[in-house]
């Protein structure tokens, strides 16, 4: 990273230095994965009763947010090289990026196995893969421009690199901030949840129904149950739901309080008047 900052100075060249800012903000991403997971070990409290699972979440927002900007100056400087273009050293230019793509190929093998299986990890999975991209853009732009002397392809590759960015940073910007509205986890049908448990012997209905991810790969749900009057042992119907639950959804923590008809109308008698 510190060598392609001082090659991009050196030969002039932007997209070197756009991969050298985007391999700045990864290994600053890298270190604030690593600290999230320590942090994410730490063990359920007084004042966190859900533990600090969301710190992930929140490093994985932080991430996306810095690439965002890197990107949009990657871009706003590739617009002012097109208009004021400069000379540029092909030869510095291509040592460098080949030093750097070997680096990145490094970091990717590293990361891949864990990447399947947190948002926070995945995240520096995907900028470690886009910057090795950007690596071999630059190669690219460095033999074009020496055999060549096309030296606004340097602008091009650069703009790439921060275009190639952009929705990258939008996917994971959207997951996060999916977990921390607790939104609906993806691939989660809220209405199919609704009709299973209501297809559970003994159920009458379903109201106040939340389902949401406490971090990723972890989601959880509450629920209220109006069950019949003497159909059914209750712990059974506990039973087969929070298993449906895991089994058919995923959702590896379940809570759910059991009414019957009669307390559940008395609940939205006092809850229409209140309003």
């Amino acid at each position: 990273m510190i060598a392609e900052v001082i090659g991009a100075f050196i030969s002039g060249s932007l997209a070197l230095l756009s991969d050298a800012a985007h391999m700045l903000t990864d290994s600053t991403a890298l270190a604030i994965s690593l600290v999230a997971i320590q942090i994410v070990k730490r063990a359920v409290d007084k004042k966190r009763t859900f533990g600090y699972a969301r710190f992930e979440i929140l490093a994985a927002a932080f991430n996306a947010i810095l690439l965002f900007m890197v990107a949009v100056y990657i871009l706003y400087e590739a617009y002012q090289r097109f208009k004021t273009p400069t000379e540029i050293q092909s030869t510095g230019m291509l040592i460098v990026a080949v030093i750097g793509l070997l680096v990145n190929l490094a970091s990717m093998r590293l990361l891949m196995s864990a990447s399947a299986e947190s948002l926070n990890v995945k995240g520096a999975y995907l900028e470690v893969w886009s910057d090795m991209l950007g690596s071999i853009g630059v190669i690219g732009a460095a033999l074009i421009i020496r055999f060549t002397g096309w030296t606004w392809v340097d602008s091009i590759v650069a703009a790439a690199i921060g275009l190639w960015v952009l929705p990258r940073t939008w996917v994971l910007l959207k997951e996060s901030i999916n977990i921390l509205l607790q939104g609906v986890p993806e691939g989660i049908d809220i209405a199919e949840v609704e009709a299973r448990i209501r297809a559970v012997e003994g159920v009458e209905d379903i109201h106040d129904l939340h389902i949401w991810a406490l971090t990723s790969g972890k989601n959880v749900m509450s629920a209220h149950l109006v069950v019949q009057r003497s159909s059914r042992n209750e712990q059974d119907i506990l039973a087969e739901v929070t298993r449906l639950m895991s089994e058919a959804f995923h959702i590896s923590q379940t809570t759910l309080q059991l009414e019957n008809s009669q307390f559940h109308a008395r609940l939205e008698e006092n809850e229409g008047m209140q309003h």
